[in-house]
Formats: structure tokens, sequence, C-alpha cells
């Protein structure tokens, strides 16, 4: 998709793992499997023609191992694209281990130094393994992946990606602009409200802060409280208070919050940000009742059938709550996260998940050639249909159209149309740290919304686990 927006915060990285990766840390899929696929020659050995527009490729090994994170987008993508792969790549044989706890069935396999050939690790619960994998400097150089022909005399295949994603920290790491995650699906969140009633009463969608908490009483008037969200995962509020740095201290204060320094909870910044979420806690009637004690599906649940006005969460909110109960005529809107004076633009928050290959995988060279397979049309409309996912890609989001809802689509589309896109990712913490900054800074805000912690004390408490960490990473001589 051309886009005039996307990744405008270039110098903040993308949001990598965060809890809401295709609403990964909370799925409840089917327990772990295999799929070793049937294979066109049994020998691992033997060579094999790449299909013929990649050319005549030969492959010493034709066996791929391939891990995969099966969370809200589920597992049929993975295999259906396999078998395309072993079609077109006559006697490769792709194993497929899908898993929403994957880290769990990969984590041993990577300590004896035998990890599987390609992985794609999202959800909360799987994100130290990824991260663990970044410190060690495990992960394979894809750099050249990126930098050569999509298909044999195309364009290079860093063209197709979406602008600032490579450069972004969650695909280069490091910083020295070597590409060590692919990205995969990408996500657009923020507020969520019913369109219907919005429509049907009149209602004009908020653009500011203060817009918001003026339809306070109008939700009251309708039965419903202002603002739920997924109680027991606070991080969800990350859609909102990511934005909200932004448009109040600009990229200056995204990047003190996200490169851990302390002095941002000193500023002016977190006191007007943090004090929205101390504002949703104690105005009457702002919170719905109960919401701290929710998980996701009930907190979703809850907002579907006209308990609250509005929710956080991300594209993958639609699909994933397609069989729950809802009011009458219920219909997903979408309105980013609002601005803090109205002469700052709406705003949304993306996520970009992430594909690897191990640096020690016994066979990398088929797993970059599979992995450049993942971003052909072919396969963008592929994960579509089997996912109702969205690649990070251009143009990928009027490739799925025909798979995804229509409210989903432009979602997608509504940042064409002005809001503003913002992202980042934690520095990376010293090794051995019992710290980590996402769990951190968004699990307290549970105590600012029961009203057990004040705001000051919140940024007491973080300017002190802050200032840890930079002791931490000198003690280390990880300091940047």
């Amino acid at each position: 998709m051309k886009s005039k927006k996307w990744f405008t915060t270039v110098a903040a990285s993308v949001v990598a793992l965060t809890m809401l990766a295709g609403c990964g840390s909370n799925n409840k899929e089917n327990p772990s499997s295999a799929s070793p696929s049937a294979s066109n020659s049994p020998s691992p050995s033997a060579s094999a023609s790449a299909s013929p527009s990649t050319g005549a490729k030969q492959f010493e090994n034709m066996e791929l191992n391939v891990a995969v994170f099966q969370g809200g987008y589920g597992r049929e993508y993975w295999d259906t694209i396999a078998e395309d792969f072993m079609q077109d790549y006559p006697g490769t044989n792709i194993t497929i281990t899908a898993s929403p706890k994957i880290a769990e069935l990969v984590r041993p396999k990577i300590v004896a130094g035998n990890p599987p050939d390609f992985m794609y690790i999202a959800g909360s619960d799987n994100a130290p393994i990824l991260n663990g994998l970044i410190k060690d400097k495990a992960l394979l150089d894809l750099t050249e992946v990126f930098n050569g022909p999509a298909e044999e005399g195309g364009a290079p295949l860093k063209d197709k990606i979406l602008p600032g994603v490579l450069e972004s920290r969650s695909s280069s790491p490091y910083g020295d602009g070597k590409v060590y995650l692919a990205p995969y699906n990408f996500g657009v969140m923020g507020l969520w409200y019913n369109k219907t009633m919005f429509d049907q009463k009149g209602l004009s969608v908020p653009k500011t802060w203060d817009e918001f908490f003026a339809l306070s009483a109008t939700a009251k008037d309708n039965g419903r409280a202002l603002f739920t969200y997924q109680g027991l995962y606070p991080g969800y509020l990350e859609e909102v208070i990511v934005p909200s740095i932004y448009s109040v201290g600009g990229q200056e204060a995204l990047d003190q919050f996200y490169n851990l320094d302390p002095e941002f909870w000193k500023s002016d910044t977190f006191k007007q940000v943090w004090g929205m979420m101390e504002r949703i806690a104690t105005e009457d009637n702002a919170l719905m009742k109960g919401t701290i004690a929710l998980n996701h599906t009930q907190a979703q649940t809850a907002f579907m059938q006209g308990k609250a006005m509005f929710i956080p969460n991300g594209t993958w909110f639609e699909d994933e709550m397609k069989d729950a109960p809802r009011e009458e005529g219920f219909q997903f809107g979408f309105l980013g996260a609002p601005a803090l004076t109205p002469d700052k633009p709406a705003m949304a928050m993306t996520n970009v998940e992430q594909m690897v290959i191990p640096a020690k995988a016994k066979n990398p060279e088929l797993a970059k050639e599979f992995l450049k397979y993942l971003y052909s049309d072919k396969s963008v409309k592929l994960n579509a249909e089997k996912s109702k996912g969205v690649l990070a890609v251009k143009g990928a989001a009027d490739i799925a159209k025909e798979y995804i809802s229509e409210s989903t689509y432009n979602v997608y589309k509504a940042v064409d149309s002005g809001i503003v896109t913002v992202n980042g990712a934690f520095k990376s913490v010293a090794k051995g740290s019992k710290y980590n900054p996402s769990d951190e800074v968004f699990k307290p805000i549970s105590s600012i919304m029961n009203k057990q912690m004040t705001v000051a004390e919140y940024g007491d408490k973080m300017y002190k686990i802050y200032s840890d960490i930079q002791d931490e990473l000198k003690k280390n001589g990880d300091q940047e």
C-alpha cells in the first residue's frame, strides 16, 4: 500500500514483541503439534532444482525444520505455504512444529546447539527466547536476503517492505543497519467503539482526550461505562500510552521512554500521559467496574455487549471475537488514540511480528529461500486468506481486502487518510538482568487503576528501576 504516514517516527523502532502481537499473549489455541510433510525425496542430502521462477538452484540439504507460534492467526497458512513451497521446489521436505508455547519446545534445542532452521516467534510468553537470541547474537544476518532480488531479475526484496520497518530496532536490533529479524504480519492498534451506536446517536468520535472524557455522561445515559481494557493484561494500555507520549513530547520523549532514560519519569510528558490513566481510574463512570479482574476475552465481550464505550485493541480484534455475543447491530469502529491537544493529529500504534533464522541452523540456505518465498504476492494473499493477517509489505492490505472484513481493511487504510502511526521497542537490558522493561512499565498500571498507587508513586518506582537498569548496563559494558 502506498502510504503517506507508515512509520512516520522512523527513528523509533517498531514494537516487536508486545503482548498484543497477533493476540499472542492470551491465545487459547490447540496444544503443540508437529506436521511432517511428505517429501518427494527421502534423502536429506539430495540436491533439488528450484522453481523455474527462481532459477535452477541446488540445495545440498533438502530438509527444513520450521517452528511457528500458533496464536490468533492459527497455523493453516504455514501448513499450506509449506506444501506450496515443496511443490515449487521438488525434493524439499518441510516439517512444521506449531504451538502457542513455541518457546518451550525450541529452547532445549537452541541450548543444545540444534535449533530449528526457521522460526516465527510471537506472544509475550515466547518473547524471552527471541530476546535471548538477540543478546547472544545468535541470529543469522539476513541483510543479503533483503538486498537481493525479490524474484529473478526483479527489484530488491527490501523495496517491497513497508518504509521504516527494516531500519527499525525490530529488524535491525544492533543499530548497524544489518537485518536479523524479518517482518511478518503487522497490526494497527488503538481505541475501538461501536460504530452503530455512534451513528444512531449522532455522536462524534473524540479527537482529543478532553473530548473522550466529555463522553462519560453520554456513556452513563446509555447504560455503560466510558472505558474498559483487558485488566489482567495491562500491556494493552500501551496502545494509547505510546501514541500519547509522542503526542505530548514528540520523538525525544519517546526515545527517552524506550531507551530506558530515568529522567523520562520526571518529565512533564510522563505526568500528562499517566495523568490520563489516573483520571480514568478516578472519574465517575470512566472505568467499567470489575475491569482489573478481567482477561482479554471477558473485557472484549463486555465491550461488545455494550457495557463500555471504548476499549484498546488491534486489527485482529474482529476476527478473534467473531463468535462472541454482542449488542444488536454492533459494528467495529476504530479511532486510534486521541491527541492531547486539538492542534495534534489522531495517532495509532503499530507492531510488526518477526521471523528469524538461527545462526546455528543446519540448513540456512534453504531457510533463506523459504523466507523469500513468504513475501511473494501468492503468499501474501494466502496469508490473508488463511490467517486474516496482513504482511508488512507494500500493498498488502489491498491484496488481503477480499479476505478481511471491511472494518479491518478500513483501519489499515485509515493511515493513508491522516492517522499518524507511532511505534517503538525497548532497548535491551543487560544479559542476565532481572528486569523486563515492558513488564516493569505496564504491570504496575493496574495499581493506579485500582487506586492503590498514585502516579507520583509510580513515577518514583519507575525512576529507580530505569536507574538500576542503566547501572547494570554500565557494569556489563553495554551502555550505548
